[in-house]
């Protein structure tokens, strides 16, 4: 049996006439464009519901009373640690089974996905005692209102106890995204949410005969929504995705997977937890000047997640497109993936700019923004804006390295960028400029993480890439086939 077909012993064995005879995965023929596209675009509408079920969450919240709004924001950091971890965990798990299955390993995959589950249900076990075990005092942190402590109880308790749904949900979309399927997981990303936006309501305020359960009811929405979710994933993973296959009887976790799984995972768990201390520090800056600033740079953030989250979702297709293809040994169709993904994300990255640049006044309204809020705001938007068409080329590169099996490089360059250039620069603008200079510090992050990135992506090209020798005879792209990605 040649290396190509090599199985490591696992107890899931699939017979080599069987992996011969599997036709092969769209990742590794479709052209890569339009495979790209029709990936990406429904994982982009996904995120973009997720977007705006956050919105619509804060609005329910938020009309049952202040205080409530404010103890479920006081529990939000939790929240976006458990997202971070679910997050960066289905990262690894995503990379490794796409790297598994170009390389047609078919029962290792098995065993990838398999063991990415049981990590699920680990790190689910991990927050409930740690909900059990913080809730009690984590509010008293920040306050001594008994009525905000006692809502975010409430709130954080049953969002930590209850939590299986989320981090099983998010592993089983991986998985399928890894085989190349978006539409199942953007149809399970679907139903949780608008499971979640209805229950909103009826379990907040109390209509068609629930009782008025106030922010509890906002955190058994949220549960029940992700718990369904979960349960409408595991279906279309045992029966809609016959690339990996489930097999539960006689599992055995496997620490080398979990260890190749958390070697990308674990620098991805860094790096979505990095965004939530960037955001305090600013907070920290902004306030300086009027709580007006921070609530502008709220807001900001609420609005370009409708500009990053589609690149977010073309970047989470083009990862296992080019793990797969890494692991055949495709270096063609890796360089097609890294240039359709520059072009696609520096697109929609142009057309947020030119939006928040043309209308910012417009998107600052829908947040009912006072006179003080337009004036900050509108600076603010078109000050940010200008680093969009640089972050798309750091996103799609951080990508690549992620896909690769290099989650550590993509920590890195987030690290620069969001803790040692951007919180620096913005503290030192803030001195020598005040504060409509410190919004420039986001273009000044943006200059300095594009330059490590490009420097890293032309290293790991060269030794990556250029290394693959493809089985069916397809050769690395020339240097003037290649000019957009090595700089020369």
């Amino acid at each position: 049996m040649s290396r190509l077909y090599h199985l490591r012993p696992t107890g899931m064995h699939i017979g080599h006439h069987n992996m011969l005879q599997r036709a092969e995965n769209k990742m590794g023929v479709k052209p890569v464009g339009r495979l790209l596209i029709s990936m990406g675009l429904p994982i982009m509408l996904s995120m973009l519901i997720q977007a705006l079920y956050n919105v619509v969450d804060s609005i329910f919240v938020a009309r049952f009373s202040e205080t409530a709004l404010t103890a479920v924001s006081l529990a939000f950091p939790i929240q976006l640690l458990m997202i971070s971890v679910a997050v960066g965990t289905s990262i690894g798990v995503n990379s490794l089974l796409s790297r598994r299955l170009g390389e047609r390993r078919f029962g290792d995959a098995n065993v990838t996905a398999m063991n990415g589950l049981f990590l699920s249900v680990v790190v689910w076990i991990l927050f409930a005692i740690a909900g059990i075990g913080i809730t009690p005092w984590f509010f008293q942190f920040f306050t001594k209102d008994a009525v905000i402590v006692a809502y975010g109880q409430q709130y954080l308790s049953i969002c930590t106890i209850v939590s299986l749904g989320l981090f099983a949900e998010v592993i089983c979309e991986r998985i399928m995204q890894a085989t190349g399927d978006t539409i199942h997981p953007m149809l399970t990303q679907g139903i949780g949410a608008i499971i979640n936006i209805i229950l909103d309501p009826i379990m907040i305020f109390g209509l068609l005969g629930f009782p008025r359960m106030g922010v509890a009811g906002a955190a058994w929405a949220t549960v029940i929504g992700q718990t369904v979710a979960m349960l409408v994933a595991l279906c279309f993973v045992l029966r809609k995705t016959p690339d990996v296959q489930l097999v539960f009887k006689g599992f055995k976790p496997d620490l080398k997977v979990i260890k190749e799984i958390f070697q990308v995972g674990f620098p991805s768990i860094v790096m979505q937890s990095v965004g939530s201390v960037m955001t305090v520090g600013m907070n920290m800056i902004l306030i300086a000047f009027s709580a007006t600033a921070v609530s502008v740079f709220g807001v900001y953030f609420k609005l370009q997640s409708f500009i990053f989250m589609p690149v977010f979702g073309l970047t989470s297709a083009m990862i296992p497109i080019i793990g797969y293809n890494y692991g055949a040994r495709k270096p063609q169709r890796i360089a097609k993936a890294i240039k359709s993904g520059l072009s696609i994300a520096a697109l929609i990255m142009c057309c947020g700019l030119l939006l928040f640049q043309i209308a910012p006044g417009f998107l600052l309204e829908m947040f009912n923004a006072s006179d003080d809020m337009l004036a900050i705001g509108t600076r603010a938007l078109r000050a940010i804006s200008l680093c969009f068409p640089l972050a798309a080329v750091g996103i799609v590169f951080g990508s690549f390295f992620q896909a690769i099996g290099k989650g550590a490089y993509s920590l890195f360059i987030s690290l620069i960028r969001q803790l040692l250039c951007l919180l620096p620069s913005a503290f030192v603008l803030s001195r020598l400029g005040g504060l409509d200079a410190v919004w420039y510090s986001f273009l000044i992050a943006e200059m300095v993480s594009l330059v490590f990135s490009v420097i890293m992506f032309k290293r790991t090209y060269r030794k990556k890439i250029a290394a693959l020798v493809s089985p069916d005879g397809d050769t690395l792209p020339s240097k003037a086939e290649m000019p957009a990605l090595t700089g020369e």
